[in-house]
């Protein structure tokens, strides 16, 4: 989700645009207020990523976004105000072709629903969702996505747990408000992973007080570590220990920076002494065995013969490529995922925006976990 000022529309592009480059696939912008919507109309017309419009209170604020070409309003039925102004979004955006998240939150949780679980409880969040899935479809829609964010990690995961079994619309991951630094990254990362894990989740958002590019390098590894994205390099280095003769530290900082333009799969092994050598873990595309006389990256295991890299020096050129350029960074466009396709996708500004109903709404960090299109809402597409 962008940070900056909605307002300030020169801004909020720049970011969504920095965004997209950085692999964010579907960008949000908050909307409190009349100046916000007034530019979110200009902000629609200047970026090429499926645009989601964050609503609360106000359901009038929604229904203008979806006139200004919203590809996806995000409402919480907590605030907006009733079943009635939740169906009259809904029947615009039924006339528009515009999707609607249903964002239930742990901390706007309707007061009835509070009282009569005790709490903000997973149960409480998932019938919220469920009674306003069901507002929705009483007047005939279906582009749907679901919410049940909790900064509490263990109350997030069985939300959408139960949600899984519960309801049969896409739903969009994350753990809200996690916090900042290690205990944020931490959070989302647990959250996140285990329900991804389980096969549950079509999008995510990883909220952090940080930059949203921040946001979107941690949901991207989130995926690359559980196998459902692989884009760009991996760094597999040990943990050193008293056999180590380089400064392991060192060496895989450089390694990854000169890998930095590399966007195909590629799985680079720095090891601190031979032991940990190529074959200990499956063969890698490229291993750099270290030991006390240097190192060198190697393509693959059991190749003995490739440049020499001494350890206290930056490893760049064809030899830290295993051989060949790298290529230009790709990147994804349209909205979609590209997850498990080859490379040849890219990652920029969108030929045509998103059609009737993307999924997820982050704009910070929504990245899709599978290779089907991002858009998917139960639109079928």
């Amino acid at each position: 989700m962008t940070k900056t000022d909605t307002r300030d529309v020169g801004a909020t592009v720049r970011q969504l645009r920095a965004l997209e480059r950085a692999g964010c696939e579907i960008g949000r912008v908050a909307v409190p207020d009349h100046g916000a919507l007034a530019a979110f109309a200009r902000i629609r017309g200047k970026v090429g990523l499926p645009l989601v419009a964050d609503i609360h209170f106000d359901h009038r604020l929604a229904i203008a976004c979806i006139e200004a070409g919203a590809d996806k309003v995000r409402i919480n039925p907590g605030n907006i105000g009733g079943t009635a102004r939740m169906q009259e979004v809904a029947r615009r955006a039924l006339a528009r072709g515009c999707a609607i998240r249903v964002g239930v939150n742990a901390g706007s949780l309707e007061k009835e629903l509070f009282a009569k679980h005790g709490g903000a409880t997973p149960a409480a969040l998932v019938e919220s969702a469920v009674r306003a899935v069901r507002d929705l479809e009483a007047v005939g829609f279906r582009a749907i996505v679901v919410s049940l964010k909790a900064s509490s990690v263990p109350h997030t995961i069985a939300a959408y747990r139960l949600a899984a079994r519960a309801l049969h619309y896409p739903l969009h991951l994350g753990v809200t408000e996690a916090g900042f630094g290690l205990a944020g990254i931490v959070k989302s990362a647990i959250g996140t992973g285990a329900l991804l894990a389980d096969g549950i989740g079509d999008t995510l958002r990883v909220s952090l007080t940080d930059s949203p590019l921040a946001e979107v390098r941690v949901a991207r590894e989130i995926l690359a570590a559980l196998g459902l994205r692989r884009e760009g390099v991996e760094i597999v280095s040990c943990p050193t220990c008293g056999r180590c003769g380089v400064d392991l530290q060192r060496t895989a900082r450089a390694v990854r920076r000169s890998l930095a333009d590399v966007v195909e799969p590629l799985t680079v092994a720095v090891m601190g002494c031979p032991s940990t050598a190529p074959g200990r873990r499956g063969p890698p595309t490229s291993v750099w065995p270290g030991g006390r006389e240097g190192g060198h990256l190697q393509p693959g295991a059991g190749v003995e013969n490739g440049p020499r890299v001494a350890h206290d020096r930056r490893v760049d050129g064809g030899g830290a490529r295993g051989g060949g350029p790298a290529r230009p960074r790709q990147r994804l466009g349209e909205g979609c995922s590209g997850a498990g396709r080859s490379g040849g996708r890219r990652r920029g500004r969108s030929t045509r925006r998103c059609g009737s109903s993307p999924s997820g709404s982050a704009a910070s960090s929504t990245v899709s976990r599978s290779p089907a299109c991002a858009r998917s809402t139960g639109c079928g597409r």
